[in-house]
């Protein structure tokens, strides 16, 4: 994809229980911005089609989904939601959770988006994390996912897979949040942020046209 085709981004980098979806879903509710989370792209998935029966394949024999398809698969949702003018990936921003999941995703994804910021919501105490991760799991009755041992272990696939894509995306393009502040001083912080930045402002001018 030409560098003029990259569709822009800012990603939401947290925990497990840092609330990267809910930021997500309220920065994805106003206009000239797009939320996508990666559940969403697997949920959204039609099973009937070529990349939907790779998906298929992989996750029956409860494999982990392959980087290059993951965003194969993104990718594809993406195009939908650009075809039923869902998402205008000229005047849209993608606020992206979930994607990338690692730093070879985030290699890959490369040639799809220009990521033009970065909010890691930092949440250090393991044990706010793992309560807000147990409340979760609680109310949206997945009562296996509230163990101990699953909250821990999704902690700690957070720390040596996702937490090294910072890495990736070192230097000014990095905002870190208190993620334990509560989601309207969040979600004022990310705000803050973003109209601050000369690409949003780009954006929003070029929206105001159409």
């Amino acid at each position: 994809m030409s560098e003029s085709m990259k569709r822009p981004a800012i990603l939401i980098i947290g925990a497990p229980g840092s609330g990267k979806g809910t930021q997500g879903k309220i920065l994805g509710s106003i206009p000239r911005f797009f939320h996508c989370a990666c559940g969403d792209i697997f949920r959204s998935l039609d099973t009937r089609t070529t990349l939907g029966q790779k998906f298929v394949d992989y996750s029956s024999r409860g494999e982990l989904v392959p980087d290059e398809l993951t965003v194969e698969l993104w990718d594809a949702q993406i195009k939908n939601w650009k075809d039923n003018h869902v998402y205008k990936p000229d005047i849209d921003i993608l606020v992206l959770d979930g994607i990338p999941r690692n730093v070879q995703q985030a290699e890959i994804l490369q040639d799809y988006i220009d990521v033009f910021h970065v909010f890691h919501l930092m949440c250090p105490d393991r044990e706010e994390l793992a309560r807000r991760m147990r409340k979760r799991a609680l109310k949206e009755n997945r009562l296996d996912d509230a163990s101990d041992t699953v909250i821990q272990n999704r902690i700690q696939t957070y720390k040596e897979e996702t937490k090294p894509i910072l890495e990736f995306y070192s230097g000014n393009h990095i905002t870190d949040i208190d993620a334990t502040e509560s989601p309207a001083e969040v979600l004022h912080a990310m705000l803050s942020k973003i109209l601050s930045l000369p690409e949003y402002h780009r954006i929003a001018a070029m929206s105001v046209e159409h």
